[in-house]
């Protein structure tokens, strides 16, 4: 069948196709040429000069003027100062072991300092540095406080922070005397633009070893180069990363005049954003505030939540008690925090020495030549002309403040007849914060008994039959009475919706209850003091409430109540007339108040006497038993409570559980 396909010229020569012969090799269908054309070359060879001279010019062109960054130290570089720090998650930007990145996406180009040039080369004038900020020494001490609960946003962390040197000079004192009361982890964070080497700053402050404070160097590179502005975000955004690593439950800085400008609008800016609480220590700090070195890190973070009203009822026909209090209020040292607010209820018929004072009496004191600072004065004049009656003389007061905040809002009531020494709102604001908020006073509920704190020790028993003597033995202590002070005392927020409760309901059930029963007929307070005081007994019995009062010693240097300006309370002037009392002395100056306390600062309430309404010495579980007896009776008879239910028994704070009354 192959012979089919073969033409006649291949049929002539099939005989050779069929011998063997040798096959001539095949070429292929391509191969390489034996020489490149020479116009390519030179082609290519231009294409390898152009290149090479693009790679010169390009690395003899590289910037050689930017800093080195150190990528094992915290940096950040132009973040948006609006924006604020987020808690670390999820693609927040945490490196492994939870080291957050802080660096920014847009970093500036800019020659550093002269600082930086070789020592040989001439230093050219150069503009202040405003580059990227890198924390070249702030990590690794931010790293070594795991061990202080600072990743949780309650814990015993305080900071104290400078920029300027003798700033410092004047925290790092206080900063140790903190550290020893084992209190708190105290920290010290050196921010600003200062080139002195953190040990030199110890050294130069006498500060060794024994000095229990945790130091910070938190100062961007070139600080000492850096214009304001960019030392001003600088020590805002340091506050950031301690922050983060810290969680201080309060910041401590020096506000006496002496700190850079800078530093102190960053950090005054900062704090609040942060919820940081700002304590600015005045002039001479270390004697006026010293106190504040025994306060835990929880009473710290109240510092600035608490206020405190002051509330004055001014005698009808008679000026010169209050007069002479509001000189003393002018004269007091308020530099623990903000100025009081301060009512002032004035009679209908208003004395017109005390019109003539009013009229030139500025309030906060110090501060009128301001115009910016709010007026923080109130006050009100009565209409009727009729003497009021005990309700309505409770009433009156009670209605003269309502707290915005009962767990922070506090009112102090005083006497016009009471004079303060300069340093009285210093001894409340100690007392307050540790007793209300401290770690002690949150665990052991100091705050669920405590009615209010006294600057006063009274001279006689409340029903003034005979002269009252502290404890025995124990007169160069403070102690726990039963009854409460109407001449200079601080009634707690919580208290008062208390007794205003308890005064709303009184007066409504007087009004339908005629005549009152037995239980209401005889008054444990003499007419003396304000109808209200025997409301303020009535809230003390039913709930086992006390009132923290003075030692001997500490109250001569706290106030002293005139009784030679003594006024009988209206509701009861027609019945007293005109009496007064023994003369009393004046106030020793406030120097030596903290003197007084004792060593370690103020006494738990398990350390102190405790006394029921008369006067009389008891146990805690003695003055339980009298408030449940007494609750029990006031229920029965004034309640008119008959069988009750467990939950109808329980303490509420409108006080409608003594009159069986369930909650809307």
């Amino acid at each position: 069948m192959g012979n089919m396909f073969l033409t006649n010229e291949e049929l002539v020569k099939k005989d050779d196709d069929h011998k063997p012969a040798k096959l001539p090799s095949i070429r292929p269908r391509w191969s390489a040429a034996t020489g490149a054309p020479r116009s390519k070359f030179l082609k290519r060879l231009a294409m390898v000069f152009a290149l090479g001279v693009f790679v010169y010019l390009f690395i003899s062109n590289l910037p050689t003027d930017l800093p080195i960054r150190d990528r094992r130290h915290p940096v950040y570089r132009g973040r948006p100062e609006a924006d604020q720090p987020h808690a670390p998650g999820p693609g927040s930007g945490r490196r492994p072991g939870g080291m957050p990145k802080l660096y920014d996406q847009k970093p500036q180009r800019q020659s550093p300092p002269p600082s930086n040039a070789p020592p040989t080369a001439p230093v050219p004038p150069q503009t202040p540095y405003s580059g990227p900020i890198i924390y070249l020494k702030l990590l690794p001490s931010l790293q070594a406080i795991y061990t202080t609960s600072g990743t949780s946003t309650v814990n015993k962390n305080v900071l104290f922070a400078a920029a300027n040197l003798k700033s410092a000079a004047l925290l790092l004192p206080m900063a140790c005397q903190m550290g020893d009361e084992l209190r708190n982890y105290v920290h010290f964070a050196l921010l600003g633009g200062s080139g002195i080497d953190m040990e030199q700053l110890r050294a130069v402050n006498g500060i060794d070893e024994s000095c229990k404070v945790i130091f910070h160097d938190a100062r961007p590179d070139f600080a000492q180069a850096s214009a304001p502005e960019r030392l001003r975000q600088s020590s805002a955004r340091a506050l950031r990363h301690i922050n983060m690593y810290m969680h201080p439950q309060a910041v401590v800085i020096d506000g006496s005049g002496v700190e850079e400008d800078y530093f102190l609008a960053g950090v005054r800016k900062q704090a609040p954003v942060l919820g940081m609480p700002l304590i600015e220590l005045p002039k001479n700090a270390h004697s006026r505030l010293a106190w504040i070195t025994k306060l835990d890190a929880s009473s710290l973070a109240a510092w600035d939540k608490t206020s405190i009203d002051i509330v004055i009822h001014a005698p009808s026909a008679s000026s010169g008690g209050l007069i002479h209090l509001l000189k003393s209020l002018s004269e007091a040292d308020f530099s623990a925090g903000s100025a009081p607010h301060l009512t002032i209820e004035l009679p209908h018929d208003v004395d017109p020495g005390t019109v003539e004072f009013l009229k030139t009496f500025q309030w906060p004191p110090g501060r009128s030549r301001l115009p910016s600072h709010p007026r923080q004065l109130t006050l009100r004049h009565r209409i009727p002309r009729s003497r009021l009656t005990e309700e309505e003389s409770s009433v009156r007061f009670l209605e003269s403040f309502w707290p915005s905040n009962p767990k922070y809002s506090h009112v102090l009531v005083l006497s016009p007849q009471a004079q303060l020494s300069p340093r009285f709102f210093h001894y409340l604001k100690y007392s307050v914060l540790h007793y209300l908020y401290s770690g002690a006073a949150l665990t052991q509920e100091w705050d669920s008994r405590l009615l209010g704190i006294s600057l006063d020790l009274p001279s006689t028993q409340l029903d003034g039959s005979q002269p009252f003597a502290p404890p025995s033995g124990k007169g160069a202590t403070p102690f726990l009475w039963q009854a409460p002070d109407s001449n200079a005392a601080l009634f707690t927020g919580q208290k008062w919706i208390e007794l205003h409760g308890l005064v709303s309901h009184l007066v409504e059930y007087e009004h339908k209850t005629q005549p009152p029963p037995a239980f209401f007929a005889s008054k444990l307070i003499n007419k003396r003091y304000p109808s209200w005081l025997e409301h303020a007994l009535k809230l003390s019995r039913a709930r086992g409430y006390w009132t923290l009062y003075p030692s001997e010693v500490t109250a001569r240097n706290l106030a002293t109540v005139h009784s030679e300006l003594y006024r009988a309370p209206e509701e009861y002037e027609r019945e007293l007339g005109k009496e007064t009392l023994e003369d009393t002395e004046l106030p020793v100056p406030g120097d030596t108040l903290f003197e007084s306390l004792p060593s370690g600062g103020l006494l738990p309430f398990d350390e102190m006497a405790l006394l029921l309404w008369d006067g009389s010495d008891t146990t805690l579980s003695d003055l339980d038993a009298a408030a449940a007896s007494y609750t029990d009776e006031f229920r029965r008879v004034v309640g008119g409570c008959q069988a009750l239910a467990p939950e109808d028994l329980l303490a509420k704070k409108s006080m409608k559980d003594l009159f069986c009354m369930k909650d809307d």
